[in-house]
């Protein structure tokens, strides 16, 4: 693994940070393979909440096109890159079992702005941007951009940031509902970091299942929001964590989530 994706612990929380500042953190195909198996590695020790982060200065400003994009692009597949790597990096953070939080600062552009959206709750000082960049270039939005926008803001707004390929700025993205809290740069990280010890003194199974009924209502009908629900809450109460949430309740006392 390179050193652009760095990954700092804090007991239950692991940042999980882009690091190529001479670039501002844009993509290339390795990084993406890196922090597909970064994410992987880091539930797999333990991580109860993972907060994605990139600098001051940029999250990320998206695709490395020097570094992916050859100098004769008449017979490029520009869709290659997205099958091998960055598609199966949104699926594996959709089907993460923890939750997921982005610190956003800077640019957050093309396929960076999806990393950071794509995330459960999302985190932007006030000085942020986020930008869908691929018109400029006579490409289409990716990283899930068009499904994520869509639901996000809806087809109208979705539709300005995408065919018109302006900076939206943090403040105006949060009005749009496309941020979840809205801070000063300086405390970005700080927010992040505090909502993720939250998630991760809360029950972790009950996160997993969480995730994964809204990733599942997104894309369904009611009545199948319904089925998932009953079949996901079954397992939830089957857990030492609704046990212990019970008991807390009753008792009139914070729970304590360990599982």
């Amino acid at each position: 693994m390179s050193d652009a994706i760095l990954t700092e612990r804090a007991g239950a929380v692991t940042t999980l940070r882009l690091n190529d500042p001479a670039t501002m953190n844009s993509i290339t195909p390795e990084m993406a393979r890196d922090l597909h198996a970064a994410l992987k590695a880091e539930v797999a020790r333990g991580a109860r909440a993972i907060v994605l982060a990139g600098s001051a200065r940029a999250f990320s400003t998206g695709a490395n096109l020097k570094a992916a994009v050859p100098e004769q692009v008449g017979s490029f597949d520009a869709g290659a890159t997205l099958e091998n790597e960055y598609n199966p990096l949104m699926r594996e953070i959709r089907d993460l079992p923890v939750p997921l939080i982005s610190a956003v600062q800077g640019a957050a552009a093309g396929v960076g702005a999806s990393l950071a959206l794509v995330c459960d709750l999302i985190v932007a000082g006030r000085g942020a941007y986020f930008l869908e960049a691929f018109a400029r270039i006579g490409l289409v939005p990716d990283g899930g951009a068009t499904w994520l926008l869509t639901r996000a803001v809806g087809r109208v707004r979705a539709m300005e940031m995408m065919l018109l390929a302006e900076k939206i700025p943090a403040p105006q993205a949060y009005e749009w509902g496309l941020v979840t809290r809205l801070v000063e740069d300086e405390a970005v990280e700080e927010t992040a970091l505090a909502l993720a010890q939250k998630l991760a003194d809360g029950p972790a199974r009950a996160h997993a299942l969480i995730r994964q009924a809204a990733w599942a209502a997104a894309d369904g009908d009611f009545d199948s929001a319904l089925a998932t629900e009953r079949r996901l809450q079954k397992q939830a109460g089957e857990t030492p964590d609704f046990a212990e949430g019970v008991a807390a309740f009753r008792e009139k006392r914070a729970p304590r989530f360990n599982a």
